[in-house]
């Protein structure tokens, strides 16, 4: 089933649906960005633009040392802008587990439970393009979901290129799930939550499941996700004249290639397929209409839909890439990431009771 939430509307209910039965109440699009969102846009285009263009034109081992040197002040930088709530606690996991170790932080907002295996919880898969970003950039934007929706969420931090090679970052994702399973957290009671690269994993995920008869989680929320790690549909999206405030998409697709390296485009686990015999968790997916990964955002509602499954999807005006992580830059992200939190308070169980 296809729920299509568009500019300036509430989600439609389903063909055959009465109003009041839509199963995901109405998560409303304001249709015009704030002046805000406009200025911080135009002035980011000024500051990355010319950056992603430096990278896409130099050498690939001199973009590698590029990501290496910067990163940590592109972390630092990220985690200033969207800082943890108040009160949210972080416990950091370091645990051995099918030979290798798992590495994330469990992130409990003020009003979250504690986690604890029989009660709902969020997986997190951060983005950045497989090169950056880490839990700890993404810290504020996981407190704010698990204040809203009272869940604790496990943030992975798994394997970045340039260091690593496609598909460590997929196999920590898939190693990070069934140790939560392992530990005794149910798979009806995960909400799979990602964004950008983040976004991949997730269907990568999703698709390993199924090959290997695990159960699927609940439901799934995507923020702005990547579906072609070639970056060649968001590089056609770019040339039919859309113009992210952020992201050079030719340069992106350079810097993809750090961690995608020689994989067949091809590939199963590169063009990830989903297939009407999947059972496929309930899915929102929420992109900026600036963004020039909004062609990846409707692919991937897209394969969810054409595979049988059910999937709400909403295109944010005057929005950029991944929006929800900055609130401090754009009043919208609040807003978005208020609309996530409801679409995971219906499709998950409730908190159980701490005994």
């Amino acid at each position: 089933m296809s729920v299509t939430v568009p500019t300036g509307g509430s989600a439609p209910a389903p063909t055959g649906a009465r109003d009041e039965d839509h199963p995901f109440g109405r998560l409303g699009v304001d249709p015009h960005g704030s002046r805000r969102s406009r200025a911080v846009n135009a002035y980011l285009a000024r500051v990355t633009w010319p950056m992603m263009a430096a990278a896409g034109v130099s050498h690939p081992r001199v973009t590698a040392q590029m990501i290496r040197r910067t990163r940590p002040r592109l972390n630092q930088t990220i985690e200033r802008l969207s800082p943890a709530p108040a009160n949210t606690v972080v416990t950091v996991v370091r645990q051995r587990f099918d030979g290798r170790q798992i590495r994330g932080e469990w992130v409990t907002g003020r009003r979250a439970q504690p986690p604890r295996p029989g009660s709902p919880i969020i997986y997190y898969l951060h983005g950045s393009g497989y090169v950056v970003c880490s839990p700890g950039t993404h810290r504020g934007l996981v407190g704010r979901l698990g204040n809203q929706t009272g869940l604790p969420a496990f943030s992975l931090d798994y394997r970045l290129g340039p260091e690593h090679a496609w598909p460590c970052a997929g196999d920590d994702a898939i190693r990070g799930y069934r140790w939560l399973l392992s530990q005794g957290y149910r798979a009806e009671d995960i909400v799979v939550a990602g964004d950008s690269a983040g976004g991949h994993l997730a269907l990568d995920l999703i698709a390993d499941n199924h090959a290997t008869g695990t159960p699927q989680p609940t439901s799934m929320v995507l923020f702005s996700p990547l579906y072609d790690p070639t970056f060649d549909l968001a590089v056609r999206n770019q040339r039919s004249g859309v113009r992210d405030p952020i992201i050079n998409a030719v340069s992106a697709r350079k810097i993809l290639r750090l961690y995608t390296r020689d994989a067949d485009p091809d590939h199963p686990r590169m063009r990830i397929r989903l297939t009407p015999d999947m059972s496929l968790p309930t899915t929102l997916i929420q992109y900026g209409a600036l963004e020039v990964m909004g062609a990846d955002a409707r692919a991937t509602h897209d394969e969810i839909v054409g595979a049988g499954g059910v999937s709400v999807i909403q295109a944010w005006p005057d929005q950029g890439h991944v929006f929800q992580l900055m609130p401090r830059l754009s009043p919208e992200a609040r807003q978005a990431v208020a609309t996530a939190a409801r679409f995971i308070t219906v499709t998950a169980p409730a908190p159980s009771p701490a005994p």
